[in-house]
């Protein structure tokens, strides 16, 4: 099964990295996407799953806040932070959590290799090696993938995370995937 030209590889991609429009106002390194980043990916044959951007799906494009691009950057994800901590947004967490990790069991059932799920650092909910809280970047991991992390290990799935920014050498960070080629 599955035997055309598929590469049979995929990464789990933070949404912003595929569409730079839906990230909160502010922030934006890219008028669309992570062009190189992108570019790299399918450079090696590695196809890309986009997570939902559980800001955008629960607080919307302005994140609940018109003015928030006037706000320092870790001021206003740490507002984002506390508006994705109340219940509903958990549960809505819960739920977008639950549906990457049944789409990542899909392609591992079928023979294909998740190489890795990207998060995007500073993020309050995508972060993987730094996140945003007290209004400052911290070390630490974003509600998201806090939860997406704890859904694989409970479903005893082992993926590498990896953290990103705009300006990362990612090259670097994916040595370890991109040498499976």
């Amino acid at each position: 099964m599955f035997n055309d030209g598929r590469s049979r590889k995929v990464i789990f991609l933070a949404h912003c990295f595929l569409n730079q429009n839906a990230i909160s106002d502010g922030t934006a390194d890219y008028p669309t996407a992570h062009r190189p980043l992108v570019d790299f990916l399918l450079d090696h044959n590695i196809s890309i799953f986009q997570m939902p951007c559980p800001e955008f799906i629960y607080l919307g494009l302005d994140r609940g806040n018109i003015h928030g691009a006037e706000s320092p950057v870790t001021v206003e994800n740490t507002r984002i932070r506390r508006e994705m901590q109340k219940a509903e947004s958990d549960r809505k967490l819960d739920s977008f959590a639950d549906y990457v990790v049944s789409q990542a069991k899909e392609y591992i059932a079928n023979g294909f290799e998740v190489l890795a799920i990207v998060g995007a650092n500073r993020s309050p909910n995508c972060g993987v090696d730094t996140t945003s809280d007290d209004n400052e970047e911290i070390q630490g991991i974003g509600l998201f993938i806090d939860k997406l992390s704890n859904r694989f290990e409970e479903s005893n799935i082992s993926i590498p995370f990896i953290g990103l920014k705009a300006a990362d050498d990612f090259s670097i960070k994916f040595n370890t995937i991109v040498s499976k080629d």
